[in-house]
């Protein structure tokens, strides 16, 4: 086959895509690391998606091959590498994914696991007065944890509910 790039060029174009490839293993080491990131948060740390259409991608940049595309804003993603510019994440069904930092934000959400409606309780106690219930696989916004149980809001109503029946509570890095 003949090569379209004279060897200079061609030379170039390797070592571009190697250096890329370089900072992209370089943040997910440093974050394994405990190293200082480049938006100074910690690595894992949870984000929700900031627009209803978020492009995820194979690599760090816009050249990188389209994976998919996240269509759910407030949708949780646990943050575990980045670069400046790219964060890569993990989903609630195990993928990873590198989306650009402009697609996320720090507001803390949770989906139910639950395939049935989960109950949300008065109180942090499974005998608590159901108030109201998440729709299963619904997102809600996470309030706090604390015991195994996590206050969550959704559409006016709040209460308590299981820390494992929700994705985006766990604090260990989900996706390896």
């Amino acid at each position: 086959m003949l090569n379209p790039f004279p060897p200079s060029k061609a030379r170039r174009l390797g070592w571009t895509l190697a250096a890329v490839a370089a900072l992209a293993a370089g943040a997910a080491r440093a974050a394994d690391a405990g190293r200082p990131t480049p938006s100074g948060f910690p690595v894992p740390r949870y984000v929700s998606l900031k627009f209803d259409e978020v492009n995820a991608r194979g690599g760090p940049g816009d050249d990188y091959k389209l994976l998919w595309v996240y269509r759910v804003k407030g949708l949780p993603l646990q943050v575990v590498a980045e670069t400046s510019d790219w964060r890569r994440v993990c989903d609630p069904q195990g993928s990873l994914a590198w989306v650009k930092a402009t697609g996320v934000n720090g507001l803390r959400t949770t989906l139910s696991l639950s395939p049935v409606p989960l109950a949300l309780h008065a109180k942090p106690d499974p005998a608590a007065k159901v108030q109201a219930y998440l729709a299963a696989r619904a997102v809600a916004d996470l309030d706090r944890c604390k015991g195994g149980w996590c206050r969550v809001k959704a559409s006016g109503a709040s209460g308590w509910v299981p820390a494992g029946d929700i994705w985006g509570a766990d604090e260990r890095r989900q996706c390896r």
